[in-house]
């Protein structure tokens, strides 16, 4: 093979320098072409995750753990259930207890028994029979007065007994129109309100006997379970620990002078050990979170390389159907595709 310097003084000098010129355009090209592709980088992290505590908002003694650890569980799955024998006896006793004030204001709503009418009217009707009898008699002593046959005292008497009839007949009848209304508007409106507040008294305890059994709020992984079943449970007091999917996220860290290349939503690889035989397992992800606080250094240093002076946290997640293939603690490499307008390393 031929020596390419010896080659070289072999061409013309016009034909060198053309030769020379197609090569700097060549090479500028090439160059510029590069610098507007984006440039792949690797970012070491790690799994996180962000865990849901399931706990009653009442104490009680565990009765049940329908879970155990690793299970998979659906949304609204049963996870535990507390004793209830207080809660289910409060409602009973709410329960009765509107029915009681419904019944109050049933009764205040209607008239008197058909029974009691009926003697109101029977009264009244006495009543009618006596006044009418004591009208004849006032009207026969007022011919005798006027025949000079009574006195004046005898008339006076029966002109009594005739009003006071009267007003018998008038009380009997308004006592008789009362005892057909019903309530009064206010002794009324009083059963009402009791009746409210029973209903709220029942829903109260219906609510507190709900809460003695907690499920799933969404499709999760059993990661823990706190208590065992006869142990006393303060409230608040979380008895599972689930780990949704959609809760698992990388943590990397990213030098300031590369962070510009960066944005929410953009994809990613993520590479992690274990996966098919002879591979490593890979993962997309999304950009979900960069932080806005710059830190000195990351918390946790997977190598020797990865030391700088100035870094942002950043967050991804993948697809919920993708999380389970990584698990929390897990070191892993994160591929990102940096935008071509990210600042050059100084």
């Amino acid at each position: 093979m031929q020596n390419p310097a010896l080659l070289l003084r072999r061409i013309p000098p016009r034909a060198r320098l053309a030769l020379l010129a197609v090569l700097l355009v060549g090479a500028s090209f090439f160059g510029l072409r590069h610098l507007g592709q984006a440039k792949t980088e690797t970012f070491q992290g790690y799994v996180e995750a962000e865990y849901v505590h399931v706990a009653a908002p009442v104490a009680g003694a565990l009765a049940e753990l329908r879970v155990r650890r690793g299970q998979q569980v659906a949304a609204g799955a049963p996870l535990f259930v507390l004793e209830q024998d207080f809660e289910r006896a409060a409602l009973s006793v709410a329960t009765h207890s509107l029915k009681e004030a419904a019944d109050k204001l049933a009764d205040a709503q209607k008239g008197q028994r058909a029974s009691e009418l009926a003697a109101a009217s029977a009264r009244l009707g006495q009543a009618n029979t006596a006044m009418n009898l004591a009208e004849t008699e006032f009207k026969r002593r007022q011919n005798l007065f006027a025949a000079r046959t009574i006195s004046a005292e005898e008339l006076d008497q029966a002109r009594t007994d005739y009003e006071f009839k009267t007003h018998q007949v008038r009380e009997m009848s308004a006592n008789l129109a009362t005892a057909r209304l019903g309530g009064r508007s206010d002794a009324i409106a009083a059963a009402q309100a009791e009746v409210e507040a029973a209903k709220a008294r029942v829903e109260q305890a219906a609510w507190t006997l709900a809460q003695k059994t907690q499920g799933a709020p969404s499709a999760a992984l059993v990661f823990d379970t706190l208590f065992t079943q006869g142990e006393w449970v303060p409230a608040g007091k979380a008895v599972a620990v689930l780990l949704p999917p959609q809760n698992i996220k990388v943590r990397f860290f990213v030098p300031e002078e590369k962070l510009g290349g960066l944005s929410l939503g953009q994809e990613a690889q993520v590479r992690y050990d274990g996966g098919p035989p002879g591979k490593a397992g890979a993962v997309p992800v999304r950009i979900s979170y960069v932080s806005a606080q710059a830190e000195y250094t990351p918390p946790i240093l997977y190598s020797s390389d990865n030391r700088a002076k100035l870094v942002f946290l950043v967050e991804a997640k993948p697809a919920p159907d993708q999380a389970p293939l990584l698990h929390p603690g897990q070191p892993v490499d994160v591929l990102i595709d940096l935008h071509p307008t990210s600042k050059p390393a100084k």
